[in-house]
């Protein structure tokens, strides 16, 4: 009785976590960045592989494969050893999309995943039986209280994240201040290094600086971003760029410029999450449509 209920528990541990990727490909995938995984292709190759394993572990596990069992203990003690990984590398509070979108690395995530590699290792020593009529409708009534219960834990937990979520954001937008960076509506030699084949409308640069632990946990936004085939995306990283930052005289990171193909800055300022960074790319449109409009430069 025990066994069985262990398995069906485990199991959908590994069903929630491939669904929770399902759910938010792209986002997920960027994810893998915080491991080290770079290229995009590489990144939707793991995403995938992931899954896969995730998937046909779990049904191992629910079939009562002791072997199945084994191994999922090792994926999730491989996990955690990337967590930890992460952390020493500082990326703490990156996302990583273990459970869905707002996964992030923490030491609770490390906690979790030794938890549940020992839970899979203990599986195969649980007292095996087969269960009675009775048992099975226990074993059902059971889950369905945990999950129940589970669910109600988990929308407060919700609401608590979104109330906090939404005192941490602040403003929606960028900030964009006049005398810092390029003046609006002037041309810049930066967008010879952007791409403007089609079908490129417009150029987005961002600077961003080795020690700011914001810029390290909004790469994946960022990453997100460049796949719009409308939006070419170059990143200035400070120590590396040192004659950009001076030339577009950037206050700091992470910091973004949004310029028409030709070089005309459109729309600046500093952001601290990807809805302040998507309101530059919001105001640039703007602009460049008012000034299309009107025939004249913008202003």
């Amino acid at each position: 009785m025990l066994e069985v209920a262990g398995r069906i528990v485990l199991a959908a541990v590994l069903v929630a976590a491939s669904v929770a990727k399902l759910a938010s490909p792209r986002s997920s995938s960027a994810a893998l960045s915080t491991f080290g995984v770079r290229g995009v292709r590489e990144r939707w190759l793991a995403w995938a592989a992931l899954i896969a394993t995730e998937l046909a572990l779990a049904a191992g596990v629910a079939a009562g494969f002791d072997l199945a069992a084994y191994l999922a203990a090792g994926l999730m003690a491989a996990f955690g050893a990337a967590m930890l990984a992460a952390l020493r590398r500082g990326r703490a509070g990156a996302p990583c999309a273990c459970f869905g979108a707002r996964s992030t690395v923490g030491w609770p995530a490390v906690a979790r995943n030794l938890v549940l590699s020992f839970a899979f290792v203990a599986l195969p020593l649980l007292p095996a039986g087969e269960p009675t009529t009775d048992e099975w409708l226990a074993l059902g009534l059971a889950i369905a209280l945990l999950t129940c219960a589970g669910l109600a834990i988990a929308v407060l937990a919700l609401a608590r994240e979104v109330g906090m979520l939404r005192l941490r954001l602040g403003p929606g937008a960028a900030l964009e201040i006049p005398e810092e960076g390029p003046a609006v509506g002037t041309r810049v030699e930066v967008i010879d290094r952007f791409p403007r084949r089609p079908p490129v409308e417009l150029a987005l640069a961002v600077f961003v600086a080795e020690a700011c632990r914001v810029c390290r946990g909004l790469e994946p936004a960022i990453d997100a971003l460049s796949h719009d085939p409308v939006l070419a995306v170059e990143t200035f990283e400070e120590a590396a760029e040192p004659e950009v930052w001076r030339s577009l005289d950037v206050p700091g990171s992470p910091y973004a410029v949004a310029l028409d193909l030709d070089g005309t800055v459109l729309a600046k300022g500093t952001f601290n999450n990807l809805a302040q960074l998507e309101s530059v790319l919001a105001t640039a449109e703007r602009r460049r449509a008012d000034g299309a409009a009107i025939g004249g430069p913008l202003v």
